[in-house]
């Protein structure tokens, strides 16, 4: 859904309502998907686990039942060590959104409250609750007019992130470009292409890093809102196809502007799954030593198409 405990000043895919989907509806989405030709698939939002018990079946379905991969974007606030426990397994990607190290900044854009907020401690704790789970880690930032000066390479580089993508400040008609009731308003974050560059040649010898500017960004996903429409926002807004779950995946995917070129440019095909022959080791010592197991976990305590990449993403 479009629900979010956070008021990023620059999100493009804002709280305009609060509807979603019931269970039966989104697995029916995710059939589709999967009949289609979808091979992973993104949950964002929003903030995904605003909704933890319908995300938590939805991985579950996609990975377990679908044979997808599966990764979630989520500001990091919300995560809990007992939904990791139970759902964790069919993630294979969990990103966190990290626009600054430093509280006033991330004050500033809105992420995680005043400037004594707390969001790079649950960060962490988000990190290190994907190192127990054997759940690759990614970052992704957003570079803006508050943090473009920023250096934030010790911090990535004790993070150790899989993947760290930085992106540029997007104005979408609709959702932050301030005119007809959006809203927010962005102008005053944008950053000039120099300065988008000036960021990406301080943080270029990070491994992990993979810039992606404005031109190449805004078509190359493929997003689903929270009515499983494709969005199409390559005349600088979001037009909605039809529902898939009305006219299917081919129909509705001819009405969401994708630039397929341009998700190849981009590296839009990776290795998207996690390295899961140790979990499997793990769990089959579970099944032989289950009541010794649950002594020890309960008392735990923890701080129509072929693309590659059909993305299903209830946000940015």
């Amino acid at each position: 859904s479009r629900e979010c405990n956070y008021k990023c000043k620059f999100c493009f895919h804002t709280q305009k309502n609060t509807n979603k989907l019931n269970l039966g509806e989104a697995q029916l989405g995710l059939e589709l998907l999967k009949q289609a030709g979808t091979e992973k698939i993104n949950f964002a939002g929003g903030e995904p686990f605003m909704n933890p018990q319908l995300l938590g079946e939805l991985v579950k379905y996609a990975s377990h039942d679908l044979g997808m991969a599966v990764s979630i974007i989520s500001n990091g606030s919300l995560i809990q060590s007992k939904w990791m426990k139970e759902y964790g397994q069919f993630v294979d990607v969990l990103g966190v959104s990290v626009d600054s190290f430093h509280p006033e900044t991330n004050a500033l854009i809105g992420r995680g409250g005043d400037a004594n907020n707390k969001h790079i401690d649950r960060m962490l704790r988000v990190r290190e609750l994907c190192t127990q789970h054997d759940i690759l880690f990614k970052l992704n930032t957003v570079v803006c007019s508050h943090n473009y000066k920023e250096d934030m390479n010790a911090h990535i580089t004790q993070l150790d992130p899989y993947r760290w993508k930085v992106f540029q400040v997007l104005i979408l008609k609709g959702e932050n470009s301030g005119m007809n009731g959006d809203l927010r308003n962005a102008f005053d974050l944008q950053v000039t292409k120099t300065q988008f560059d000036t960021f990406c040649q301080r943080h270029a010898d990070q491994p992990a890093f993979i810039p992606e500017p404005n031109d190449v960004m805004q078509n190359s996903y493929l997003l689903l809102d929270e009515e499983l429409r494709f969005l199409d926002c390559s005349q600088g807004g979001k037009v909605p196809s039809e529902s898939i779950l009305q006219v299917g995946v081919e129909r509705a995917l001819s009405q969401a502007g994708f630039d397929h070129d341009m998700f190849h440019q981009r590296g839009g095909i990776y290795k998207w799954t996690r390295d899961r022959s140790t979990k499997e080791s793990s769990q089959q010592q579970v099944q032989k030593d289950h009541v010794v197991v649950q002594e020890i976990t309960e008392d735990e305590v923890l701080p129509g198409t072929n693309q590659k990449n059909l993305t299903l993403a209830y946000a940015q």
